[in-house]
């Protein structure tokens, strides 16, 4: 019995250690050398830019504090509350598509809006 536990447990721990996720990445470490990470599949996260949701195609621009992404989200599973200036988890593979890095997303979850955010007032 002791010896049918160690195993279990080393084999456990040899498939956690196998399949440990990609670190989560920001736009700026991305984009400041994005030949690297090519065909590559990571997590970013960034900020949703003000304004470049594009519900009929599927794409909305990703920033950091530096640089900016396509991300196309036509077969991402997303979360509620895809909008502007909203911090966004993508998960997925970036694409060098005619001159241009699109990150095609498989994933995409939103943060929630903070309770503590200031309400804009309805007039």
């Amino acid at each position: 019995m002791l010896a049918l536990g160690g195993v279990l447990t080393l084999g456990l721990l040899g498939v956690m250690l196998l399949q440990t996720p990609e670190p989560t990445r920001t736009v700026d470490e991305v984009m400041d050398q994005p030949e690297e990470f090519v065909d590559m599949e990571l997590a970013i996260r960034g900020e949703v830019v003000d304004g470049s949701i594009d519900v009929n195609s599927s794409v909305f621009m990703l920033h950091g504090m530096e640089h900016t992404v396509y991300v196309d989200y036509i077969d991402a599973s997303v979360s509620n509350g895809l909008g502007d200036n909203r911090t966004v988890y993508a998960q997925g593979i970036l694409r060098y598509i005619d001159g241009d890095y699109i990150f095609e997303a498989q994933v995409i979850k939103t943060s929630c809006p903070s309770k503590y955010e200031e309400e804009v007032p309805v007039e």
